[in-house]
């Protein structure tokens, strides 16, 4: 794939963009320029759940679970990617994998298990 003009610049500049797509529900294009800043540092957690979130959006389930998952590698306490792992999931139709991180995100939160997200 070639480079847009999206994905050039510093790296805020680029995390700057990726948040206005994703809040303009333009997800594809979003993860694209998550990707690159994923890739540059792997370490980042904040880069990384957006992807996931921009995949889960664009029912690119599978790689939002493979990038929920690395997420939680990184930051097992992370209350946000459990609930977001729990969802993607169920909708892979997977509840019994998914119930353990709902408790999880649950109980992180100290929610009471509503199912409201």
């Amino acid at each position: 794939m070639s480079e847009t003009y999206y994905e050039f610049g510093t790296a805020a500049e680029r995390w700057d963009r990726a948040q206005m797509f994703f809040e303009a529900r333009e997800y594809l294009t979003a993860a694209r320029i998550l990707g690159g800043l994923v890739e540059e540092a792997p370490h980042q957690v904040a880069p990384r759940l957006l992807l996931a979130r921009a995949y889960y959006h664009s029912a690119r389930l599978g790689r939002a679970e493979t990038e929920l998952r690395a997420v939680l590698e990184r930051d097992p306490v992370e209350d946000y990617a459990h609930l977001m792992l729990g969802r993607t999931l169920e909708r892979q139709g997977r509840h019994a994998e998914a119930a353990p991180h709902l408790r999880m995100a649950a109980a992180l939160t100290g929610d009471s298990g509503s199912g409201t997200a």
